[in-house]
């Protein structure tokens, strides 16, 4: 069964595998580069990294329309909860894995911070590396470099999706070191070219990806789809 991972822009990733629809971090109505709105987007999952708006923006209306399930570090999921009045809510934390009904998800850990809208603790912030139909997908989310990828990449990673944005995140040439560490199969850019703090050429990263690492990249148009 193909699994279709739609760059809806920013950190924003629709995960389309039979019929669950896994949506990462929803940031839609208020991102200048998102394609669609929160009201054409159905799910039934959404995956919270950390407590950041352009993370969190749209995972309550989303949830509380279509009835999706909020997968986040538990005191995220305690405050959507609390204070957004969403019915499914599935509390975790770094290192734990929980079987759903398209497969696993693992929460890894990444070096960023995380404070909710409201100025309320977010917790950790996280990574999340999905097993769907045999398939492994590291979603990276917001994180500097850290060693430990390595140990991540020696799940098997077929996907890759790493920060290349710099400022709030790593950017290129410290992706390029997480791709060798990571040695996933593919990797895609996310978190870049949203506003000018976080511009950078997609073209040229790809470039050298090609030409120091093994992975093969994919350089996406948000609304664009890499197919597993």
């Amino acid at each position: 069964m193909a699994i279709d991972l739609k760059w809806l822009g920013h950190g924003t990733w629709l995960i389309n595998s039979g019929e669950h629809s896994i949506l990462l971090d929803p940031f839609l109505d208020d991102s200048p580069t998102a394609p669609v709105k929160a009201a054409d987007i159905n799910a039934t999952h959404i995956l919270v990294s950390h407590g950041h708006f352009d993370h969190v923006a749209d995972v309550a209306p989303i949830a509380n329309r279509t009835g999706a399930t909020v997968v986040a570090i538990y005191e995220i999921a305690e405050w959507f909860s609390n204070q957004h009045k969403v019915e499914n809510t599935l509390g975790m934390n770094l290192g734990g894995t929980i079987q759903l009904p398209f497969g696993s998800v693992k929460m890894t850990p990444a070096l960023h911070s995380s404070q909710l809208p409201d100025g309320s603790y977010g917790g950790a912030p996280a990574g999340f590396l999905l097993t769907l139909n045999g398939s492994r997908i590291y979603f990276a989310c917001d994180t500097a470099l850290f060693s430990d990828m390595q140990l991540i990449g020696k799940e098997g990673i077929d996907l890759a999706v790493l920060p290349i944005g710099d400022h709030f995140t790593m950017g290129p040439e410290d992706s390029l070191t997480a791709i060798k560490l990571i040695s996933p199969k593919q990797v895609a850019p996310a978190h870049y070219n949203t506003w000018p703090p976080i511009e950078q050429d997609g073209a040229a990263w790809a470039k050298r990806v090609q030409e120091e690492t093994t992975a093969i990249p994919h350089v996406l148009t948000p609304g664009d789809t890499i197919q597993l």
